[in-house]
């Protein structure tokens, strides 16, 4: 980490990006993205976001073309520093590919794009699975033990940016449903209340009339619903406050 990201401003960057983004997938891109450039100021880094769940691993986000092509390289063989640091929850740093016996197979395909060293540093860990960061560097020794020191204490910050990433945006997808549900309701009583009065008979028997038609007709409720009220020329709104 350069001399001039601390903590403090490292915190500040990661809320501005989970304030300034609708949805997780662009703030894990603009985390991969950020990532590179908290070690990258003595190598060209790269950065991809992995995501394993129920033994699956697939790249989430990247900060370039050359990181999702590396990771998919790692992800193809099953093994590599990014998987192993989710599977012990410790850092894992590859010097060199050309060097280190581990998983020669993986390597033999990397080296042959070029990159040479690389780190896998855990951010979420659960039952089964977890996230992680994966860096790469053509530079061979890119990565030491006091990159590894600071890539842990960002990746502690990133791991809770992330989490509060996943409930704001689990929060805005319940609120959106609850609206969906909401607006779907409306134009159902709307059209249950115009079969009432074009056909004089009770609530019941109006949503049995709609529910036939929209069975017959193989249409979802809410769109039959939604043609009786557009007839009528006067489109349902729902008020809704967040």
């Amino acid at each position: 980490m350069s001399e001039q990201v601390n903590a403090a401003s490292v915190a500040e960057a990661l809320q501005d990006m989970i304030l300034h983004n609708e949805d997780v997938d662009r703030f894990l891109d603009e985390l991969s993205v950020y990532s590179t450039r908290i070690l990258g100021d003595k190598a060209d880094i790269h950065c991809g976001v992995t995501l394993k769940r129920h033994k699956r691993s697939t790249t989430v986000a990247h900060s370039d073309p050359t990181a999702r092509q590396l990771d998919e390289i790692q992800h193809g063989f099953g093994e590599g520093p990014c998987l192993a640091a989710i599977a012990t929850g410790t850092t894992t740093i590859v010097q060199d590919v050309r060097t280190d016996d581990r998983w020669p197979e993986y390597f033999s395909a990397v080296a042959k794009h070029g990159y040479y060293s690389m780190m896998g540093v855990p951010l979420l860990l659960e039952a089964g699975g977890g996230a992680a960061l994966n860096f790469y560097a053509a530079q061979p020794g890119a990565f030491t033990g006091e990159t590894a020191r600071v890539a842990e204490g960002y990746g502690h910050q990133a791991s809770r940016a992330l989490q509060l990433a996943l409930r704001v945006a689990e929060h805005a997808d319940t609120a959106s449903h609850l609206k969906a549900a909401m607006e779907s309701r409306t134009t159902i009583d709307l059209a249950v209340g115009i079969i009432m009065g074009q056909n004089r008979c009770s609530q019941e028997e109006a949503f049995n009339i709609l529910k036939s038609a929209s069975s017959s007709r193989n249409i979802k409720l809410r769109d039959v619903a939604a043609g009786i009220v557009a007839s009528l020329g006067s489109p349902a709104s729902t008020h809704f406050d967040d």
